[in-house]
């Protein structure tokens, strides 16, 4: 059983204007540098910005979304609208605003109910998958559940750990356009019980122990599950 969404990876170039963007302008806290990558602390979950030279590289052009209080946003588009063209979308209630980091990948940052202050955790992720069919029957298999599916482009909305998206090719207000496969990691109550639910479904098995176990998915997306 999924419980938890532990890290995602994205790709950068060069890491000081990553830095500077998620340290100075989205305020997160730096908890681990290494050479070749920065850590933040994103509630829960670590968003890890790494350099291209090694495997699993992390996601390029990548769309996630932030969980900020709702009594924030008015303060966070304030703020990030004197130096960003913002985009605004509506989900019932909540309101979410939308920019770019210096990678090209698309940030949005949505009111979610959570204390904060600040960001407080990273409540969705996107998957650019070939077949939607397939990747929805894979993450089935891990517990996710759909609740959603598009109307003016293929796309499906599973829930989960957090929300999973499922998007075929598009250009729009976060582009889908193909790069380099997402990490993704995972808390798991036993690691090996997720490798079997998808034993038969996954492209690759990197690493297999108690404690983790590493898979690429059909897509070629890194999954680890961990405890």
């Amino acid at each position: 059983m999924l419980t938890g969404l532990s890290w995602l990876v994205l790709e950068a170039k060069y890491l000081e204007p990553a830095r500077s963007f998620y340290e100075e302008t989205l305020e997160l806290a730096c908890i681990a540098e290494r050479e070749t990558e920065l850590a933040f602390a994103a509630g829960e979950t670590d968003l890890v910005i790494r350099r291209p030279e090694a495997v699993p590289r992390g996601g390029l052009h990548t769309h996630y979304a932030f969980s900020i209080p709702d009594a924030e946003y008015d303060d966070w588009w304030d703020r990030l609208s004197a130096e960003y063209d913002l985009e605004e979308a509506r989900f019932g209630p909540a309101k979410s605003l939308y920019l770019y980091d210096p990678d090209g990948n698309c940030v949005e940052l949505g009111q979610q109910g959570v204390e904060g202050p600040g960001i407080d955790g990273i409540f969705e992720v996107v998957l650019e998958v070939e077949d939607l069919e397939r990747a929805e029957s894979f993450y089935a298999a891990l517990g996710f559940e759909t609740v959603d599916g598009g109307d003016e482009r293929k796309r499906i909305r599973m829930n989960g750990p957090m929300a999973l998206e499922l998007w075929e090719p598009h250009l729009g207000i976060a582009d889908a356009r193909g790069g380099v496969h997402v990490d993704l990691g995972f808390e798991s109550t036993e690691p090996t019980a997720e490798l079997e639910a998808v034993s038969d479904r996954v492209r690759r098995v990197d690493r297999v122990d108690d404690e983790e176990v590493v898979v690429r998915d059909p897509d070629g997306h890194f999954l680890t599950f961990t405890t």
